[in-house]
């Protein structure tokens, strides 16, 4: 029996690589997937072009806080996976309003229909920085949660509407918390494809503080695995926090972006720090390698200098 799938935010970067995994010959053999997407500024169709023509793909542009079109659209489909969210911190901090509708709104609207039209499994797509910055140590599923960011803090209350729909309605939920991705197809607003470009270019590239802040990487092809782990056999009203293994200050990170890209230490823009800015990020993956076997598989310093050729191959082509 066919398996049908809800995939929010299925054109974005990270949305789309867990569609190209489904859909893709080593995906699982009965399925069918449903994008929805906004299509705004970090979705794109072309994001996923190997699998448009898929009789087993239907893309669908909408909001995920419009109720009416959640009613339509949701009936019919056996799991939810929800990445579809604002996630640019340095936009939250500017205006937050976007983020509570979208991370939210848009959440509370699926989980809603989800309960109403009998979804089996809802997987809801989180990130580490629900726990605040981490003195020391890791952070574990259960501690708790302490954002800094209206970014941070919007997925924070997502993440706890999807886990009150569990208690409250018995909706099967479950909750990944990842750490900071990378890899193709990302937009130019994050540090690797921002640093990566600008060099490319020319360009100087802008250093928050020292750059003393540290961040675990994770590639989004290991993470769409864990996905996939938890989607296929999780346990209801479990979260599971999913990490990179390397671990970086940004500093560290810029130069090896420098080495790859040919670049000296002059073309790095000391600037002011972020407000609120988090020191440290780390999560404690033990319970989704215990329990899934997950592991992640990417070569932090291969992946990397992939994912800078990804985009130096882009910036190379001729325009048509």
């Amino acid at each position: 029996m066919t398996r049908r799938v809800l995939v929010t935010g299925g054109a974005g970067f990270i949305g789309s690589a867990h569609v190209l995994r489904l859909l893709g010959p080593d995906g699982p053999p009965d399925v069918s997937v449903t994008v929805l997407d906004a299509l705004t500024y970090a979705g794109s169709a072309a994001h996923l072009a190997p699998v448009l023509d898929d009789p087993r793909l239907r893309l669908v542009r909408g909001d995920v806080a419009d109720a009416a079109l959640a009613d339509r659209l949701v009936p019919g489909h056996d799991d939810l996976v929800h990445f579809a969210a604002e996630s640019h911190v340095d936009r939250s901090i500017e205006d937050g309003a976007p983020f509570v509708r979208t991370n939210v709104l848009g959440t509370q609207t699926l989980l809603d229909a989800a309960v109403r039209h009998g979804v089996r499994t809802f997987v809801q797509v989180s990130t580490d920085e629900v726990y605040g910055s981490i003195a020391a140590g890791a952070a574990r599923e259960d501690d708790p949660l302490r954002p800094s960011s209206p970014y941070a803090a919007s997925k924070a209350a997502a993440d706890l509407l999807a886990l009150a729909h569990h208690t409250t309605h018995g909706l099967d939920v479950r909750v990944t918390r990842c750490s900071n991705n990378f890899g193709p197809r990302q937009h130019p607003e994050k540090l690797i494809p921002r640093f990566t470009t600008a060099l490319l270019a020319g360009e100087d590239v802008p250093l928050y503080g020292d750059g003393s802040q540290i961040r675990d990487w994770l590639h989004v092809e290991d993470h769409v695995t864990a996905v996939e782990l938890v989607r296929t056999g999780g346990r209801p009203g479990r979260i599971y926090n999913i990490g990179g293994g390397t671990s970086l200050t940004n500093l560290e990170l810029t130069r090896r972006l420098l080495d790859l890209c040919g670049a000296g230490p002059g073309r790095i823009a000391r600037t002011a720090d972020r407000k609120g800015h988090d020191v440290r990020y780390a999560v404690d993956d033990t319970r989704i390698r215990r329990e899934l076997g997950y592991r992640p598989r990417a070569v932090f310093a291969e992946a990397l200098a992939a994912t800078v050729r990804w985009y130096a191959d882009r910036q190379a082509a001729p325009r048509p």
